[in-house]
């Protein structure tokens, strides 16, 4: 059945202590019991209450009960079909019924419209087509496909969450289009992914639109995702959220280390990959290199999806990509969009773009039997919770400042002031300003503000670092907005 903000239960509100900064002695007083308190102005916000924002584990039953629906025979057959076309290179036949990239681009497509069917319209399918023209990895101009399912927001469509595996596959030589590449995790995993999602998600309404797409040309230079992402950009889509599943098919390395079935990691960019010199300046001055969009979008994922939820571990690493390598978060980022890569948490890169071969006595190439279709399903699990929270809950809020000017006639001030826009929900109750030490990994704070947008702490801005999310009246939170330095 459909949902939206009205049929989400309250999460259970972190247990917290309140304070009352009404002078300055008042205030000591607080800051001697915890020292990241008091709130002087506006009236409306006097009173703080501050607690830990850890995740309770209570989550919808809704949730639940869809992420018991995902189904590894399902991801099986997904994943066997994939590997059935010989090759995925985005350089094969785009005519040939059975093998290469056109047939395999042919297949999703029809399984996108039949699994969007019973959405009665709220989930469209489309191709979208271009030609990427020649360049050191494309010896032809070469049309390349991405099939996108959409489905459409409830109550501010405007805000977009997307989900991405590549169907690409390729060779050792990545110009080789013609030996097989079977693709299984590499990234078969990540296609399968999608198309689950899309089949528990299709009848599910929510507030923002969650777009869930399989991409091309990313072997060859992340063309599809480059050419996606340039659209929504164009578009003005605001993308709150961006995913790359890209070879999330195994916790065994099959390397003779231990495996790690119940972990996967999520890369983060730390120093935005759109910033420029400017803003480089400012976050390094500010020492906000930790607090991008896309470290505060891993930190929400780890908050909403833990593993008494989805039965998975993530490991969160500060870092765009592993070594030498990239996906398409990458094309998202470009345009100023969180994004993050999901993958599994050790490579075997005898299984990544490699022919199929056995040197040696040792086997090469991206088999199918060595993926782990319940670890795939787990991801799957990791990835829906994570839409479920943030498609549900308010959106990002937008423009905060953090005022630096001191008062007229004083060389500076401890309070730190702050304004931001208005969120856009009707259903909104408030906001939080959240804290940490600068030497913390995570929010460990919040100040119920009010519904307000703006306030003034008695907390100096030289010694925590500050954020702000949105709260609706069933609980929901939004993923942190981190400060701009105010002109």
């Amino acid at each position: 059945m459909g949902m939206d903000n009205n049929d989400v239960p309250a999460r259970k509100t972190p247990s917290r202590r309140t304070f009352l900064a009404a002078s300055a002695a008042t205030a000591a007083t607080a800051a001697a019991a915890a020292p990241v308190v008091s709130v002087l102005a506006p009236a409306s916000a006097a009173s703080a209450s501050v607690g830990s924002i850890g995740n309770t584990g209570i989550f919808d039953p809704a949730l639940r009960a869809l992420i018991a629906q995902i189904d590894p025979n399902r991801i099986q057959a997904i994943i066997e079909k994939l590997v059935s076309f010989g090759t995925r290179s985005t350089l094969s036949s785009q005519t040939d019924p059975v093998r290469g990239i056109g047939a395999a681009n042919a297949w999703v497509f029809e399984q996108m419209q039949a699994l969007a069917a019973p959405s009665n319209g709220n989930m469209t399918v489309q191709q979208q087509t271009f030609t990427q023209p020649v360049t050191p990895t494309i010896p032809v101009p070469t049309s390349i496909t991405n099939n996108i399912a959409t489905l459409q927001g409830t109550a501010s469509p405007e805000r977009f969450y997307v989900v991405t595996g590549h169907l690409d596959s390729r060779c050792s030589d990545v110009e080789d289009f013609t030996s097989d590449a079977p693709g299984a995790d590499d990234d078969g995993s990540g296609v399968a992914v999608v198309l689950e999602l899309i089949r528990l998600l299709a009848t599910k309404q929510f507030p923002g639109t969650i777009v869930l797409a399989t991409v091309a040309g990313e072997e060859q230079g992340l063309f599809g995702s480059s050419f996606m992402a340039a659209q929504m950009a164009a578009a003005g889509n605001d993308v709150q959220g961006m995913f790359s599943n890209d070879i999330v098919g195994t916790g065994d390395a099959h390397d003779g280390t231990p495996p790690d079935p119940f972990t996967m990691r999520m890369f983060l960019e730390g120093i935005p990959t759109n910033a420029t010199a400017n803003d480089v300046a400012i976050i390094t001055t500010v020492g906000g290199e930790n607090d991008g969009k896309s470290r505060q979008l891993g930190r929400y994922v780890k908050s909403v999806a833990p593993f008494n939820l989805t039965n998975m571990n993530i490991r969160l690493i500060w870092r765009r990509d592993r070594y030498l390598r990239g996906t398409d978060s990458r094309s998202f980022q470009a345009h100023g969009y969180p994004a993050a890569r999901f993958t599994e948490p050790r490579e075997n890169f005898n299984h990544e773009h490699q022919n199929v071969r056995v040197d040696n006595g040792v086997q090469f190439g991206d088999l199918i039997e060595y993926v782990d279709f319940n670890y795939v399903a787990r991801v799957t699990a990791v990835n829906l919770a994570s839409l479920w929270a943030m498609a549900t809950s308010p959106s990002i809020p937008s423009g905060l400042q953090i005022h630096t000017a001191p008062p007229p006639g004083l060389p500076g001030t401890n309070l730190s002031t702050f304004t931001w826009n208005a969120n856009p929900e009707s259903n909104l109750t408030g906001y939080e300003v959240v804290m940490r030490e600068t030497t913390e990994p995570d929010w460990t704070s919040a100040i119920p503000v009010g519904n307000i947008t703006s306030v003034t702490l008695n907390i100096s801005k030289d010694n925590v670092q500050f954020g702000l999310r949105a709260v609706d009246q069933n609980g929901n939170r939004s993923p942190v907005a981190f400060p701009q330095v105010a002109n």
